[in-house]
């Protein structure tokens, strides 16, 4: 049996995803920038699922500029909300200490540019308080950066009342929604958010294809230049057959999206269950206020890596925690954010579901990660 339990990392391509995506490979080959038909049919096919994306998310299609994932889209929010407060002096962020690194490196450059940069510290169940992110706010904050949804111990963030409380001190807010946008209810009309990024590939979408949400009269730096394409905000002959296929898998992720949170939020608590049960096993992460199919345990006395080789030998695809990050001799920093021991930190186990795992899955995963901890501990 091949079980597949690492969707945070990527998922599989959905199939209403993969036969639109197909079928604009075959027949909408333009340059939409064109003028003669074929481009006409590949720009309006462009705009077709920017309209649609649009709808999903509650917002204006000429606030979305596409990307290729979630990566550049962090990168270019970041870099243009340090380029406006530059000019009016303002060279603060204010971010978390458990971001992914696409955030993490990019204000490691921009502090090497002069901006001073506070991380804030994480309460042990992964979750900040609003209070916490605006005692932080100052005079010269430029902006605040606070991922929607960790992705690795798939704790959710307060972002309404951190982007209320942004609007109000008139900073700007992005938030890194790669986990969330597919997987929670979300609406930009009703959130006080005014740059978000997502990447097709976390929602059953193809990889290489993403977008930056920017809210309208938000000033926008091009990250990458060239032509004229989107608009001027971001240069390069759009990805049309990505951005199609996007725009499917994020409608057919939100269909019933209400049945498929619970179904897998019952896989979920039946996992954390039994693996609680697991001697010297500490859940990562608050065991209510995370997504609905992530599972992230540290084990005492073994090495993440080695537990993750012993499960692929059994069929099961898993991960220690942020698959950018593979081949790391470091422990997680989320997890050292959170106050977890180094040795503990090296113990980690991340599993994540979706709608296709199974009850019988979950018991099978739940045997063999027991198995692999009894293992290892007795030869280590």
């Amino acid at each position: 049996m091949k079980i597949y339990a690492d969707n945070a990392a990527t998922t599989k391509m959905s199939r209403p995803a993969l036969e639109a995506m197909t079928a604009c490979l075959a027949e909408v080959y333009g340059n939409p920038s064109s003028l003669h038909s074929a481009g006409q049919e590949a720009y309006q096919a462009l705009t077709d699922a920017r309209e649609k994306i649009a709808a999903l998310l509650g917002c204006q299609a000429n606030e979305i500029i596409f990307t290729s994932g979630g990566t550049e889209a962090d990168n270019q929010a970041l870099r243009s909300a340090a380029t406006l407060g530059a000019r009016s002096g303002k060279k603060h962020i204010v971010s978390t200490a458990f971001e992914h690194h696409a955030i993490l490196h990019t204000l490691d450059r921009l502090k090497t540019e002069g901006f001073e940069i506070t991380l804030l510290e994480v309460p042990p169940n992964g979750i900040l308080s609003p209070e916490q992110v605006m005692d932080a706010v100052r005079s010269d904050t430029c902006l605040v950066t606070v991922m929607y949804a960790n992705n690795e111990i798939g704790t959710i963030q307060p972002v309404s009342e951190i982007g209320a409380g942004c609007r109000s001190k008139g900073v700007l807010f992005h938030t890194d929604a790669v986990q969330a946008v597919g997987h929670l209810s979300l609406n930009l009309r009703e959130e006080d958010v005014d740059m978000l990024s997502l990447s097709a590939h976390k929602f059953h979408g193809p990889k290489g294809v993403g977008l930056l949400y920017c809210r309208r009269g938000t000033p926008l730096s091009s990250l990458i230049h060239g032509g004229a394409q989107e608009k001027g905000r971001r240069a390069g002959t759009e990805n049309v057959p990505g951005i199609v296929g996007m725009a499917a898998a994020l409608e057919d992720s939100l269909k019933d999206l209400p049945l498929k949170q619970q179904r897998i939020s019952s896989l979920r608590d039946t996992l954390i269950r039994n693996l609680a049960k697991i001697p010297g096993a500490y859940l990562n992460g608050d065991a209510e206020m995370r997504l609905s199919g992530n599972v992230n345990f540290s084990f005492e006395g073994i090495d993440g890596e080695a537990l993750l080789m012993i499960l692929d030998e059994k069929g099961i695809a898993a991960s220690s925690g942020s698959a950018c990050t593979a081949g790391s001799m470091e422990p997680s920093h989320v997890l050292l954010a959170l106050g977890r021991s180094f040795e503990l930190a090296k113990g980690s186990l991340r599993l994540t579901l979706d709608e296709e795992n199974t009850g019988e899955e979950v018991e099978t995963i739940s045997k063999e990660v027991s198995a692999g901890v009894t293992l290892l501990r007795k030869i280590g």
